[in-house]
């Protein structure tokens, strides 16, 4: 039986300091559509400006995970993603009316609590999962990170941490079901060596920090004088407890709490894959850049896997739907710049095209002489060319016009076209044509490879 998406019933708002900033910040989730995802919103910016919440928007992962977008930053966001994660919410907008998500305690349970008591509506989609078929992994040698995701058929988290620590030791934390995040992980706060606090202070962090939004290591006796000064540095006095171990201002939750934390930040920065995956998750010394690394990972896979399902299927002995005479008749390109040899596919808004390359194109011999291979802005080229005959195709005597190139966007270049390979070329309308100007994207294909893709806007001029 399938999963259906949900999100909130009602929205619900916290208040609290961001924990670098220091900055007082409201938070508000309120519920949103479905295949909307996890969006936040700054509305104390002009224009209100949203951030996805998506790996490829992540511009900091120093001291937490940031995200960045529409000339807008949202920071500290992996507790809040943790919990909508964790209780299987899949669409939420996250308003802030701050740089930075509030600290609140620092775990993910305040924001747990508030999701359950504003209670969760079921959605008509099915919930969109991505299952992993094959190992990804990410991996970092000089620092002894290791994330990898193998498959399998639901969600878990096994962590492992070991930073060289007498007090702390190798600690692990497993996750075998996210139905038990609430109880198991939401709870379990963020970390902090004594020696470090000072220095975080200096550097302008930590502002909101309090010595009550994180456990406090501390790796060897420290006077009590010492204790006493870094204490009032943070409005803490009373602290007594100057022998290794954790600071006396607080008890831990469970035995491997610092575990348990680093496998809740995970939870959040798995979130940034943008929707929920199956897979098992072996992490070694994991943060937030090996996280959110993995997660851009996982996304490049759901894009192949995307763009190989809608893969034109390509049969030579087919009658084509324009052959090159009347490909000729349509468009003005004559030798050596024709670069469709024939259109196999044709509606209002989709054009598939076939470009055969050679070792005779008059190219090869200068790009390169020792290795050949097509010059990427003639693949560019044939991708406009197949955009020109959609266009020109709801156009009465479509001889009579051409279509010139305003502006190239988000184009990129996945792999490289050589002698013997077919080109399949598929241009699909982005905006329907209005005053001439028309927006279509592009990608080209090699076999099972994605060769080059992008967004393309043109101008639909008659002739002179």
């Amino acid at each position: 039986m399938s999963e259906k998406q949900r999100t909130l019933a009602k929205e619900v708002s916290l208040s609290g300091k961001g924990l670098h900033t220091g900055v007082a910040v409201t938070i508000t989730f309120k519920p949103a559509p479905v295949n909307h995802g996890y969006k936040f919103c700054r509305v104390d910016l002009p224009g209100k400006p949203i951030i996805e919440a998506l790996a490829e928007n992540v511009t900091d992962t120093s001291r937490g995970t940031t995200l960045t977008q529409n000339n807008a930053s949202v920071a500290t966001i992996e507790h809040v993603l943790a919990a909508l994660h964790g209780l299987r919410i899949d669409n939420a907008l996250i308003e802030l009316d701050g740089p930075e998500a509030p600290i609140m305690g620092g775990a993910s349970w305040k924001f747990t609590e508030a999701l359950k008591a504003a209670g969760f509506t079921e959605q008509k989609e099915d919930r969109n999962y991505f299952t992993i078929k094959q190992k990804i992994a990410y991996s970092d040698e000089e620092r002894g990170v290791d994330l990898i995701i193998y498959p399998d058929d639901h969600l878990s988290i096994n962590v492992l941490i070991d930073y060289n620590s007498k007090i702390l030791g190798n600690q692990y934390a497993i996750l075998d079901s996210i139905d038990d995040f609430e109880e198991e992980i939401s709870k379990s706060r963020t970390f902090v060596f004594f020696h470090e606090l000072e220095p975080l202070h200096r550097l302008g962090l930590i502002k909101g920090g309090d010595l009550d939004n994180a456990v406090v290591i501390l790796e060897k006796e420290v006077e009590q004088a010492e204790i006493d000064r870094i204490a009032k540095l943070f409005n803490r006095p009373g602290i007594s407890k100057h022998t290794a171990g954790i600071l006396n201002n607080t008890e831990l939750r469970y035995p491997n709490e610092p575990a348990r934390h680093k496998l809740l930040d995970l939870m959040g920065d798995l979130a940034l894959v943008g929707q929920p995956i199956k897979g098992k998750v072996v992490a070694t010394r994991p943060g937030h850049s090996a996280n959110t690394r993995l997660a851009k990972l996982i996304r490049q896979e759901i894009k192949k896997t995307h763009w190989q399902k809608n893969i034109p299927a390509y049969d030579p002995t087919m009658t084509p739907v324009y052959d090159i005479e009347e490909i000729k008749r349509r468009l003005p390109h004559r030798y050596p710049f024709l670069m469709v040899d024939k259109i196999i596919y044709l509606d209002e808004t989709t054009v598939v095209g076939v470009k055969n390359v050679t070792f005779n194109e008059f190219f090869f011999p200068g790009h390169f002489p020792d290795e050949a291979v097509m010059p990427g802005v003639l693949q560019v080229e044939a991708l406009a060319q197949c955009g020109g005959l959609l266009v020109l195709s709801n156009v009465e005597e479509p001889e009579k016009y051409s279509t010139y190139f305003l502006k190239i966007d988000k184009l990129k270049f996945r792999h490289k076209v050589v002698p013997g390979d077919t080109l399949i070329l598929k241009m699909e309308l982005i905006e329907p044509l209005r005053r001439g100007i028309v927006s279509m994207y592009g990608q080209a294909f090699v076999g099972n490879h994605l060769v080059v893709e992008g967004e393309m806007t043109a101008q639909v001029i008659k002739n002179k």
